[in-house]
């Protein structure tokens, strides 16, 4: 008997042991099913050795062998172990997170096999006539005579399988299985459409990527919005293509996917699949073993596609780089750009990180020579940068927040014929519902946070914790039906212009209009058609979309992100307004850009007006730099939550007292807290952190691993909710 040691999909760090049979075949990798308690689970056998820590007698043996090889590839297994001891989360949790839910749920990691029921000798000499006082047999019968039916075709020719069922009985006809064979695309892989004249910026980006060879370098390829980023994604996939090796595509955000798809396969004759969350449980299944088995040339997909299987990948490109999306902000906190520089160097293969707004983590890369910068100065083709311009609302007249200067710019550009996008980072109708007579405003109790009006729906949501109610006729204070919105939703800027332009046909995109399956792409496509004139969007919109007609923008409402208390929030405001910004004049139309502000003499917007986003990123750096803050040191988060408030905070209290006491502590180290969390309550819990703060990543990583089993024994670690995050993106 062998022993393997197996991670289950539970939230604890540790393994089990189990006795394999000497006869049975498993690999490292491969699911297991065996015995936890009570229950049967599927594990992942993570090693295979001939003893136990554990007597012998006292491990049970595994109840059944799911699969004889590895579902990961070696660089994809080396990546995920690294990550346990990098993001100290269970085991068991990582590696069943890289897996579709059909895979963790003991689905077959194999092609599907396909049923075909087929005509028999006799059913060749029977007459469907012979049959007619069975219809459905003499339809099924008279499909047959014409070629075999496939059983997951039976509903799409109108036949029965009892139908199907009678005829096999009467000896007529009879099923058999086949199995998928493997499609090759590399034989018949083409360039489809004709690519677009590189200038000389992209054309030295091309050449320095392919100078390069197949080995492990991180390109970041920084260019101002609409000097073709993609364009260079192409040409490079395409050098790639012609060796028959596949590529991966990360976007941040569904959102992306409908215009990246479309351009990749008008320029491709080659099967480009996508992963991301919008798909079913099957389809996410179908692309990571069409993948696997090297049927698919290319994959785009949101942070989660990272962790696909490929049979040769030879390159991995991740757009917008900066984005927070790809950062996981739950469960496995794990950054998705930084595992695929990994993966990428694992593979030893190029990585393309593309952005027009640089992180500070990426610049600093740079600098330290661990990534290289290639840049598109200018805009593609005769596409100019749009004139851009602060807008002063001190004083001004508003009209529920336009201001008069801002609508006469919407409509000299509508009456154009252009089309014009206003930005407004608040979904729903208003943010919030206030009572005219005694000033009560509706809250979430479980958040201590205010509803959000949702007019079309009569709904008042919470948009911490997902918790709603119908909209009250009455004041629950006073019981005064003079209720009032408060201030401006993407909805209510939606039903103001729909009345200020009502021939101007407006589309608005946002999570609430987006929700249905294949909304997004027909919003967009009414957009790119000319068939909306004014568009409404929030964060969904800010980035890579390209709108040839959009010649003017305007950001309203975006006042509070210049004084919000995260470090972080400048960077993350300069790059918001760098990439609303760049959906003006993408063509050859010269786009404008207004900004609606409080505050025209704020430092920030000064310099990004006047000097762009590069030169404000390096500021930022060095700002950075004096003040000890990332990317110049390290830092872990540790958050807690309870109902009450009073056991998060002493937990954490003990876990700052065991981590000043470690032997491993040294100066360099740097607490703050235990403190609330900026948003202190959510879904009825009281959120607490503590965060720790050090020059050396390698010194933090020591300290932690060294204190965590002190910390996960304290009492009152089972009285918490209690996580880990490295590298934290927010708060």
């Amino acid at each position: 008997m062998l022993v393997i040691n197996v991670a289950l999909p539970l939230p604890v760090a540790q393994t089990f042991d189990y006795l394999l049979p000497a006869s049975a075949v498993t690999a490292v990798g491969g699911r297991v099913r065996v015995p936890f308690g009570q229950r049967q689970i599927i594990g992942i056998v993570t090693s295979i050795r001939q003893h136990s820590d554990v007597a012998l007698d006292k491990l049970r043996p595994i109840s059944e062998i799911i699969d004889r090889r590895s579902l990961f590839p070696s660089s994809l297994w080396r990546i995920l172990k690294w990550s346990i001891g990098y993001y100290h989360y269970p085991v068991g949790a990582i590696l069943f997170h890289a897996l579709p839910i059909l895979l963790r749920q003991g689905h077959p990691a194999d092609m599907a096999v396909l049923w075909e029921w087929f005509i028999t000798a006799k059913g060749r000499t029977t007459l469907p006539n012979s049959l007619k006082r069975a219809p459905k047999q003499q339809q099924a019968l008279t499909a047959l005579l014409r070629g075999p039916v496939y059983r997951h075709q039976i509903g799409r020719l109108m036949l029965t399988h009892q139908a199907m069922h009678a005829l096999r009985a009467k000896g007529l006809c009879d099923l058999r299985s086949q199995t998928v064979t493997k499609s090759d695309w590399r034989p018949r892989f083409a360039v489809c459409s004709q690519p677009m004249p590189l200038n000389a910026a992209q054309s030295i980006a091309v050449k320095a990527i392919s100078a390069e060879g197949d080995r492990f370098t991180a390109w970041l390829l920084a260019g101002v919005t609409g000097s073709g980023k993609t364009e260079v994604y192409l040409t490079v996939l395409e050098h790639v293509l012609i060796k028959g090796k596949q590529a991966l595509v990360l976007v941040p955000e569904i959102g992306l996917t409908p215009q990246t798809i479309t351009r990749f396969r008008a320029r491709f004759n080659a099967p480009i699949e996508v992963l991301h969350s919008g798909l079913n449980d099957k389809e996410r299944l179908s692309v990571w073993l069409k993948t696997r088995c090297g049927e698919c040339a290319i994959v785009i997909g949101t942070r989660s596609a990272l962790f696909t299987p490929f049979a040769c990948l030879g390159i991995i490109v991740l757009d917008e780089e900066h984005d927070s999306s790809y950062k996981q902000s739950e469960a496995w906190r794990y950054h998705a750009r930084d595992l695929a520089v990994l993966r990428a160097r694992e593979e030893n293969i190029p990585i393309i990180l593309g952005t027009a707004t640089p992180s500070l983590e990426t610049l600093y890369n740079v600098q330290q020579k661990k990534y290289r910068q290639l840049t598109l100065a200018n805009r593609a083709g005769s596409a100019q940068l749009a004139v851009q311009q602060l807008l002063d609302m001190r004083g001004l007249r508003l009209i529920h927040g336009l201001s008069t200067q801002l609508l006469n710019k919407i409509r000299e550009h509508l009456r154009a014929g252009n089309q014009v996008l206003l930005f407004l980072n608040r979904r729903g109708f208003a943010p919030a519902l206030l009572c005219h007579e005694c000033g009560w405003l509706a809250e979430c109790q479980r958040c201590d946070r205010y509803y959000t009006l949702h007019q079309k729906r009569q709904q008042l949501r919470c948009h911490h914790c997902g918790s709603q109610q119908p909209l009250p006729n009455q004041c629950r204070k006073c019981g005064s039906a003079q209720l009032v919105a408060v201030g401006l939703g993407t909805e209510q800027l939606e039903e103001l212009l729909r009345a200020l332009f009502p021939d101007m046909p407006v589309t608005r995109i946002d999570r609430d209009t987006t929700v249905r399956k294949g909304s997004l792409e027909n919003h967009l496509a009414k957009v790119k058609s000319g068939g909306a004139r004014i568009l409404i969007g929030t964060q969904m919109l800010a980035k890579g979309h390209h709108f040839p007609n959009v010649t003017l923008v305007s950001l309203l409402n975006v006042d509070g992100a210049l004084f919000s208390k995260d470090f972080r929030a400048a960077e993350h405001f300069a790059q918001l307004y760098t990439q609303v910004a760049g959906r003006a004049g993408r063509a050859d139309k010269p786009g404008e850009v207004l900004l609606q502000t409080h505050y025209p003499d704020h430092p920030l917007l000064q310099r990004l007006l006047h000097h762009g986003y590069m030169d404000v990123a390096h500021e930022m750096l060095e700002e950075r730099r004096k003040a000890g803050l990332p990317p110049f040191t390290c830092h872990i988060m540790f958050r807690a939550e309870d109902p009450d408030s009073q056991q998060a905070e002493g937990f954490l209290e003990q876990a700052q007292k065991l981590l000043d006491k470690s032997t491993l502590r040294d100066n360099a180290l740097w607490f703050m807290g235990p403190i609330p969390a900026l948003a202190p309550k959510r879904a009825g819990r009281f959120r607490w952190k503590l965060l720790l703060s050090h020059p050396s990543r390698t010194q933090l990583q020591r300290l932690l691993a060294a204190s965590l089993p002190l910390i996960s024994a304290l009492p009152q670690a089972r009285k918490v909710q209690w996580s880990l995050d490295v590298d934290p993106r927010d708060s």
